[in-house]
């Protein structure tokens, strides 16, 4: 059997530090110094280090240089693993920080078992969520650029009398606005609804460029079941599983909802139990989604014609799944709400149920190879 070599690289965009801890409990950790963030700098590092007999296996934290590091070792026939910088145990009483210690505790901790690589996905999945994100973005995007105008109009004195903005009748005031003094305040005004109006209208492009791209993508199956959950569109879908990746990896719904950091945080000792707040570890916007999603579930359950069309062609245990997920999770939201629980944890305790019933679709759906 090769003797294995444990190599943490701690990385950034122009240089990775890297560090090498031998097999075994009382085996050297030895930092080898930094490198140039390159391809030939890495094959040179292989070379060296499989020069020395062992086998060298590989980990770094996931960060914003993305996953091209790990696709060029696992290309070279070596094994690399991504880690999640939220699961890496820190000891509390070290204060001091430094590449050399990031790549001597990687290699350490990686030889010691206490790393948990985190799934990485390929580049068709990467450019996937690469377009949802930035969607995403053009949403904060368009946020912002309302506060904008609604902040300079409450300068001005000018308030809007109705409980509802940004309907037909909101727009009709805003474009009737003629009260400013000066013609450069009118321009500005101008401008500010302008922005508004091109965020818009990049958002509908993106809407439109998911649309065609998840139809050649091979997730595109688990995409077209999960509409048939009430208030999961193809956007909604989509970004699930460009988040989540291959949902098969759950062994049960649990695992899904821990990953999405649904489940209540828990302090407990002896015979005390405190349950705190949601964990909120893992994708932050595979999250939000499913929030987003369970709003629509403090309506009665129905099906209505666009629901209908858009999952008449699933098998009928699916459609059945879609059903059953109306029927609870809306009385879970009434249920719930009358306890006088707030909105906001009403709306996560539907999103964790949620993700059961994502996870039960999506194990029924064969994904191609």
């Amino acid at each position: 059997m090769e003797r294995i070599v444990y190599v943490g690289l701690d990385v950034h965009a122009d240089t990775i530090a890297v560090a090498t801890a031998e097999d075994g409990r009382n085996g050297e950790v030895r930092f080898h110094g930094v490198i140039e963030h390159s391809a030939d700098s890495v094959l040179r590092l292989t070379k060296r280090l499989a020069a020395t007999g062992a086998w060298p296996a590989f980990c770094y934290e996931a960060g914003p240089c993305g996953y091209g590091l790990h696709r060029l070792l696992k290309k070279l026939g070596f094994d690399c693993a991504v880690v999640s910088p939220a699961m890496i145990p820190r000891r509390a009483g070290d204060r001091i920080k430094t590449d050399r210690r990031d790549a001597e505790m990687l290699a350490r901790l990686w030889r010691a078992g206490e790393l948990t690589p985190i799934w990485t996905p390929d580049e068709e999945q990467e450019a996937m969520r690469d377009l949802i994100r930035t969607r995403k973005q053009a949403l904060e995007a368009l946020k912002i650029a309302k506060q904008q105008l609604m902040s300079f109009l409450l300068r001005h004195g000018l308030r809007y009398n109705r409980p509802t903005y940004w309907t037909k009748i909101h727009w009709r005031w805003l474009n009737e606005l003629r009260r400013f003094r000066y013609p450069h305040q009118q321009l500005a005004f101008e401008e500010l609804k302008r922005a508004i109006h091109q965020i818009d209208e990049r958002i509908r492009t993106l809407d439109r460029a998911i649309e065609d791209a998840v139809k050649p993508w091979r997730f595109a199956p688990v995409v077209d079941a999960l509409r048939t959950l009430r208030g999961v569109n193809t956007t909604i879908a989509a970004t699930r599983a460009a988040e989540i990746g291959d949902i098969a990896r759950f062994t049960n719904p649990r695992q899904l909802m821990a990953w999405l950091g649904l489940v209540p945080s828990e302090h407990s000792s002896g015979s005390t139990t405190r349950r705190g707040r949601i964990t909120r570890t893992g994708n932050a916007l595979a999250r939000t989604m499913m929030v987003e999603a369970s709003w629509s579930y403090r309506h009665p359950p129905r099906e209505r014609h666009p629901h209908l069309k858009r999952s008449q062609h699933l098998p009928q245990e699916i459609r059945d799944i879609g059903w059953k997920a109306q029927m609870r999770l809306c009385k879970r939201y009434r249920d719930l709400s009358k306890t006088g629980k707030p909105q906001p944890r009403v709306l996560t305790a539907i999103a964790r149920e949620l993700a059961g019933f994502i996870w039960d679709i999506a194990r029924r759906v064969p994904i191609p190879a």
